[in-house]
């Protein structure tokens, strides 16, 4: 019998269910609980092939029966295969077995998946950072909550935002997905324009396929809109939620917000909608239809503009800052990739890059691919030779659009101790990923950026002289 066996696609659903009503929140506890690396988790709970032995434990700490979710289709479809081979005059007496995951290593099989964007869902490569899911799952749940998820560019932001709200909808909310960064600009002239979209977009979403729910909710809307000229579009936008959004949905709205920091850039709006965001943050405390709205807001950097205090959501709720790859992390992370690195090797990647995921992700994945090894990943890797090539240029461009943080860049890799700028200034630097804070100062986030930018200095002076 082969020794491998996963779970069938159509009982996945049912088991990440199951694991998190059992109590394991992450998969890191109930690696913890069946004494098994985290690999090995994630391809059963993707639907991947484990080790039987595996398989069958994860069965008895879960509640199932090994005959309820495993795939014996795919089973016997391997199976029979194995035999047609050996009965085969032409195989060779010892065919090679099936590769699968033991308790040590992950899959031979595993697709590899290029880091861009947000980690699948179903992703292997999705690392869990310890406690911060764990937090985000039970405060999500709590009537009236604001997530706060403050991180540089590429540190996965996003990526956690997904499994707060694919959580949040497990628990029966309705959940809706803003992303500021791919409105128009033209919703950004006035306050009027911007919080009609923002009615707009969530009617929309909410409504979903109901078209005839559609209608009514924007026909209801453009009635309702008339009244802002006489009492304000924040009141109108308020009221809107209260007497049509929420008696129509009868169930907890989660409003997951992604890049809010771009409303940094414009003052008429930012002010009164961040004011709005924690005006019904607040009255949650005191009225019940209010309880009904969850907030789950994701953002690269704090208000470099003024923000009054009272008038902020970022100073309420649970906040959180995603910090980079530990050690163990990123090591179990080249495992996933079928890479059997020792501890000095994992040690090499991180005194380039640090732990930035998206850095240790787009290394692992081309050297598992085998274009390059790790010797000369290290050698070519600030150079245009090297595979950050694409992703230094756009950041040396980005800066070169706003010269005076090109200037503070080229400061601080010229200078070996911590730097001094201003607020604006430092928190753009950090929202793009290059910089470190130390309380007000700043240092190159990773020897990677240090080097490619003192080169880039370098080679900038040798073209003006």
């Amino acid at each position: 019998m082969p020794r491998g066996i996963r779970v069938n696609t159509e009982c996945i659903p049912l088991v990440k269910q199951r694991m998190l009503q059992k109590g394991f929140a992450r998969q890191i506890d109930l690696a913890e609980r069946v004494g098994r690396s985290q690999s090995v988790i994630n391809f059963f709970l993707n639907g991947r092939t484990v080790e039987y032995l595996n398989f069958y434990e994860l069965c008895q700490v879960l509640g199932f029966e090994v005959q309820e979710i495993a795939d014996f289709e795919a089973l016997a479809s391997v199976y029979t295969e194995k035999t047609q081979k050996i009965n085969s005059p032409s195989s060779s007496s010892s065919p090679l077995p099936s590769p699968v995951a033991t308790s040590d290593s992950p899959s031979l099989t595993l697709e590899l998946e290029y880091p861009e964007g947000e980690v699948p869902l179903d992703s292997p490569f999705y690392v869990e950072r310890a406690s911060i899911e764990q937090r985000c799952y039970e405060e999500i749940k709590k009537p009236g909550s604001l997530i706060r998820i403050k991180a540089p560019q590429h540190m996965g932001k996003s990526s956690l935002l997904a499994r707060i709200l694919q959580q949040a909808e497990n628990q029966g909310n309705k959940v809706v997905t803003i992303d500021f960064q791919i409105a128009d600009e033209e919703f950004f002239s006035d306050l009027n324009k911007f919080l009609r979209w923002f009615c707009d977009t969530v009617t929309e979403a909410v409504a979903g396929n109901n078209r005839e729910l559609l209608e009514k909710l924007l026909q209801q809307l453009d009635e309702h809109w008339k009244s802002g000229q006489r009492f304000g579009y924040m009141k109108s936008c308020k009221n809107y939620f209260e007497r049509y959004l929420f008696p129509e949905i009868n169930q907890p709205l989660v409003l997951g917000l992604e890049k809010v920091d771009r409303l940094f850039e414009y003052p008429k709006i930012y002010k009164d909608f961040f004011g709005l965001l924690r005006a019904v943050h607040e009255e949650a405390k005191r009225r019940d239809i209010w309880k009904q709205l969850r907030l789950a807001l994701a953002y690269s950097t704090d208000a470099y503009v003024p923000v009054d205090i009272n008038q902020s959501p970022f100073n309420v709720g649970l906040a959180l800052e995603l910090p980079e790859f530990t050690h163990e992390q990123v090591k179990d992370l080249a495992q996933r990739h079928q890479l059997n690195w020792s501890d000095a090797e994992v040690l090499e990647l991180i005194g380039l890059v640090g732990g930035h995921p998206f850095l240790v992700r787009l290394a692992l994945y081309h050297i598992a691919k085998q274009e390059i090894n790790l010797k000369n990943f290290l050698q070519t890797a600030s150079t245009a030779a090297g595979i950050y090539s694409k992703h230094l240029q756009r950041q040396e461009y980005i800066l070169q659009q706003q010269p005076e943080l090109e200037q503070a860049m080229q400061e601080i890799v010229a200078n070996s101790h911590p730097v001094i700028l201003t607020t604006e200034i430092r928190f753009k630097l950090y929202s793009l990923g290059l910089v470190k804070l130390q309380n007000d100062e700043v240092i190159p986030r990773c020897e990677l950026y240090r080097q490619y930018f003192h080169t880039s200095t370098k080679d900038n002076k040798k073209t003006i002289n």
